[in-house]
């Protein structure tokens, strides 16, 4: 009886020692700050406590995307993983926070001193808060997808991706143009192809007055349907647009399926229009203007 109750006085004296030990290590100060009132103090097991947290947030985040991605198409799966990962930042913050003051820990403190921090840096991420708007409003209404050719700024581009904060796209010099999402909003965009990969180009001449306007007519007529570049269906317009100052002129519409490329074919067109037109004796003006002048002699 008597090693019986040494040895269970012993058990528990390890047993207090033990758990005074991790009690002690939890409650070791790593940071403490402010007034006696109101102090930020951050210790080893409210540290652990967050990293849990964090861990456990994360997983489950991990899950619902898992089930949220398993049944969407590759684009829009890669349209909402960009949004999703860009959301979860601010999921990871809030939920640390809501854990951090249900165990009493002074979250008014934090955002005390930190006020005059926060409004520099939500003034210095404007911009970027813009383009993330953006970039989400573009995911939604479907404004943009890859493969698009898009005209924004006089400038001309093939979408090749589209990110939360940026759209990248190939210009025909093979430049990269890196576009921020606002633009989208602040600017007037021009979606080439969203109705079609087809599209209507048109080229414009103007000839001398006296000029056959029915061979003008055959003669562009002939130029495009020549062109292995332009579609046969639908055919061909040519449009007798007006009387100008020194030239009748034409309008020339033609339907493409590439309109990235347009710039070859048009240039194409030109020169096949300027050969046959001089072939033709049909002349291409141009503005002339007589000058009178007039000598006064002061006597």
């Amino acid at each position: 009886m008597m090693q019986e109750k040494i040895a269970e006085q012993f058990k528990e004296i390890i047993h207090k020692d033990v758990w005074g030990t991790i009690k002690q290590v939890l409650d070791y100060e790593i940071f403490h700050f402010g007034a006696d009132e109101h102090p930020i103090v951050l210790d080893v097991g409210l540290l652990l406590f967050v990293i849990i947290i964090f861990l456990f947030t994360s997983v489950f985040l991990r899950f619902i995307k898992k089930i949220i991605t398993r049944k969407l198409e590759n684009e829009d799966k890669l349209k909402f993983q960009s949004v999703f990962s860009f959301s979860k930042y601010f999921i990871y913050i809030i939920v640390i926070l809501v854990a951090l003051d249900s165990i009493g820990f002074n979250i008014t403190a934090i955002f005390a001193a930190s006020a005059a921090l926060l409004v520099g840096v939500g003034l210095a991420l404007q911009t970027l808060i813009q383009d993330v708007i953006s970039g989400v409003f573009i995911f939604i209404d479907k404004t943009v997808h890859v493969g698009d050719i898009i005209e924004l700024e006089g400038k001309v581009g093939r979408v090749i991706e589209i990110k939360l904060r940026t759209t990248r796209a190939v210009t025909i010099d093979n430049k990269v143009l890196v576009i921020p999402n606002h633009k989208y909003l602040t600017a007037t965009l021009y979606n080439w192809t969203q109705n079609g990969s087809v599209t209507r180009e048109s080229i414009e001449v103007g000839v001398a007055y006296g000029s056959d306007v029915k061979l003008v007519e055959n003669l562009l007529t002939q130029i495009a349907l020549d062109n292995d570049k332009i579609l046969k269906i639908p055919e061909p317009l040519v449009l007798f647009t007006d009387f100008g100052d020194s030239s009748l002129n034409f309008k020339l519409i033609f339907t493409m399926n590439d309109s990235f490329q347009a710039s070859i074919p048009k240039s194409e067109i030109r020169f096949e229009i300027d050969r046959l037109f001089k072939e033709h004796n049909i002349n291409i003006p141009f503005p002339q203007r007589e000058v009178t002048i007039i000598n006064s002699k002061n006597e």
